[in-house]
């Protein structure tokens, strides 16, 4: 297993990539002919949800006393260099994400472009759900629902008291939900989540199996009470999913760094199916065409040391900044970030899956809407539709290679 970076690999990889930056940066718009748009992509684009844009009943007041969900920390970005783009300002304004209106629109837009499955990021906090409304009043209410499939990636992760509207809690960085959960806590959700959603005919399955994603293996081991016992809840998880009706259970992992002794010892206990990634995770360099470089290679290490799916992720960008009034420049990634650029490594994702025949051709696209993170396709006052547009023209285009 090889776990140091190839530098010399990287600064090679980075050229052709730029290469390739400056080959889609040529083409002409995609074209909007009528034999493109009824063909159909033989991959599964799959971009990641981030549904904080709406009231939410539980926690809203306390969280967004404004009323609208994170709208109200996207809408007080603020540029930290001269050029920065803050605050992200959406094409159609600030819609909530829990309106089935809304979702009928992101759902025409995402299949026309070529985006054909949402990944729902959930949560479970203070025992019970939170953020679920954009799922269960905005998508699975929108009349045109069954055009696209969706599945859920638990959230598991900490979160502190100002991480998510600094602008109320300032410098109150305690803890406000462990992300942990205890075996009473799991049984609930796994019926909820088998009764609620699996059962859904567009629900995401692999060979029939509905995929399961989990942000934090830490916190799934930590909660349950070790490592032994969280592969026992996961091993009841799968025969209630068998209950349910189904041949089985997908467990994907989302994975961070490079492989380790002890990720993977945690990967094989668990039985995972598959691992893939949110985004291309930190560091974070102010390069996008370096980030993207230094990805393809901890993906390279992780397809090496697995023998189950590892499946791409092609990550639009990142700006956090609007949570962390004390972040600047360098911690954004800012240079060579275009459409252009994330078209050619979205393409190095559908290589990938073209290279591993014996897998399904799953790509995961940081993301749909993370306006607070800086990584989304959604048409904004920038860019407009550019970055669907690149998405489109990867995955309904030809085959051809960009590099080795």
């Amino acid at each position: 297993m090889r776990c140091q970076i190839n530098y010399s690999r990287l600064m090679n990889n980075a050229m052709k990539v730029l290469a390739v930056v400056a080959l889609f940066a040529c083409q002409p718009p995609v074209q909007e002919e009528k034999e493109a748009a009824a063909s159909e992509p033989q991959y599964d684009v799959a971009a990641y949800v981030w549904p904080s844009c709406h009231h939410d009943e539980r926690f809203g007041d306390m969280l967004w006393p404004d009323g609208m969900g994170e709208w109200e920390v996207i809408k007080k970005g603020t540029p930290r260099f001269e050029g920065h783009y803050q605050p992200k300002v959406p094409l159609w304004e600030y819609e909530p994400d829990n309106d089935p209106k809304v979702m009928e629109r992101w759902i025409e837009t995402a299949t026309d472009y070529g985006v054909n499955t949402f990944i729902f990021d959930w949560y479970w906090f203070g025992d019970g759900p939170f953020l679920e409304s954009s799922l269960n009043d905005g998508f699975l209410k929108a009349s045109n629902n069954e055009k696209m499939n969706f599945y859920l990636m638990w959230a598991n992760h900490d979160v502190k008291q100002n991480y998510w509207n600094v602008h109320k809690y300032k410098d109150v960085d305690t803890l406000l939900w462990d992300g942990a959960v205890d075996l009473v806590n799991f049984k609930i959700i796994v019926d909820r989540v088998i009764n609620n959603y699996f059962k859904k005919p567009n629900y995401y399955k692999i060979d029939g199996k509905p995929v399961f994603s989990i942000f934090s293996v830490a916190n799934l081991v930590e909660g349950l009470g070790g490592l032994d016992e969280a592969a026992d809840a996961l091993n009841y998880f799968r025969e209630e999913t068998k209950n349910a009706g189904f041949p089985g259970l997908h467990i994907q992992l989302i994975n961070f760094g490079v492989p380790n002794e002890n990720a993977l010892q945690s990967i094989k206990a668990l039985g995972a199916n598959s691992v893939t990634k949110y985004n291309w995770g930190g560091p974070h360099p102010e390069d996008y065409v370096q980030w993207g470089v230094e990805s393809m290679d901890k993906r390279q290490q992780w397809d090496e040391a697995l023998d189950i799916p590892v499946f791409p992720n092609a990550s639009i960008g990142w700006d956090d900044s609007p949570r962390f009034p004390h972040k600047g420049k360098a911690d954004i990634v800012h240079y060579n970030k275009t459409p252009e650029a994330f078209a050619s490594f979205l393409q190095k994702s559908k290589e990938y899956c073209d290279s591993h025949p014996e897998q399904p051709k799953l790509i995961t696209i940081f993301s749909w809407n993370e306006w607070i993170e800086g990584g989304y396709l959604l048409p904004d006052m920038l860019y407009g539709y550019q970055y669907l547009e690149a998405v489109k023209k990867v995955t309904y285009g030809g085959s051809e290679k960009t590099g080795p």
